[in-house]
């Protein structure tokens, strides 16, 4: 399949990272979001990333300027109708993201494929409240989606060869590699990374070291390049939190257990870098450990 124009569904975070890589190999990108405001953002944001880019002369100007004209932006989700291909990056909400697919499906090509950039959502689930889930799989992008190589691409159980082979095309023209993964609760990437995180967690909350001692032997000691709990409030301590509920209901094993301390953080709005506020405090000039 011949694969042009690309809708993506959410102009947050990863939505304009995956807009910024799809522009620079050459796709036309239709970006969509309910808010205005986040589209402007997203946009400016992309130009900014991309003016860095020619900086370091890693693009030319020509090709920025190419990128730039490839994508436009929409509140009107029916207007991606017309898109080869469908990246949704919405929040990470089962309800959400379905009531997307919902409103989107009326207005679909009968070969439109549609994505999901779900981190942890399960993609045959997901392709079963849609009218076509043999089109359907996973797309999981990492943040920031600029920097990193990797893409997980997640086949649900009805997902055939077909669509698999035309997004793997896609990981590939835009330059990144793709790790085949099957649908089980967190993929690959979370399935591994979120325990570590959650386990980190505890070591703070029993007292075994603090914030930045545990962060500095992971990096010290096992040559991260950002500690856990670091780590953690760059993702977002919500979406840990998330993932790992959706790790200890979906493999219903006591090791994916949440730790309380996540979850006290969660509830006093301490999400991390995006609040100010997490394991470390960012309203001063330099991130201060919260424990």
């Amino acid at each position: 399949m011949d694969i042009k124009q690309i809708g993506v569904i959410g102009a947050g975070q990863m939505g304009n990272g995956i807009a910024h890589v799809l522009a620079v190999a050459g796709y036309d990108v239709l970006l969509n979001d309910i808010n205005q405001e986040a589209l402007d953002r997203a946009v400016a944001l992309v130009n900014k990333n991309l003016d860095r880019q020619v900086q370091r002369e890693k693009l030319s100007a020509e090709d920025k300027a190419a990128a730039m004209a490839r994508i436009s932006t929409t509140k009107t989700l029916s207007d991606l109708g017309t898109c080869d291909l469908i990246i949704e990056a919405a929040t990470e909400r089962e309800t959400v993201k379905e009531a997307i697919f919902q409103d989107l499906l009326p207005h679909l090509k009968p070969t439109t494929i549609l994505t999901s950039n779900t981190s942890s959502i399960s993609i045959t689930r997901l392709a079963s409240r849609t009218d076509r889930p043999e089109k359907f799989m996973g797309f999981h992008f990492m943040n920031p989606v600029p920097v990193m190589q990797l893409v997980e691409l997640i086949r649900g159980i009805a997902t055939d060869a077909e669509t698999y082979q035309a997004c793997l095309a896609v990981v590939e023209k835009i330059g990144k590699t793709a790790a085949s993964a099957e649908d089980f609760p967190a993929f690959i990437v979370n399935r591994i990374l979120m325990p570590m995180i959650n386990e980190a967690v505890y070591t703070l909350y029993e007292g075994v070291g603090n914030v930045k001692s545990i962060d500095e032997s992971m990096k010290l000691g096992a040559n991260h390049p950002m500690g856990p709990l670091e780590l953690a409030d760059f993702i977002g301590l919500d979406t840990c939190l998330a993932i790992m509920n959706v790790l200890h209901d979906g493999l219903a094993d006591t090791k994916y257990r949440p730790c309380p301390l996540l979850t006290k953080y969660v509830e006093a709005g301490w999400l991390g870098r995006k609040t100010g506020r997490g394991f470390y405090d960012y309203r001063g000039e330099t991130p201060v450990p919260t424990r």
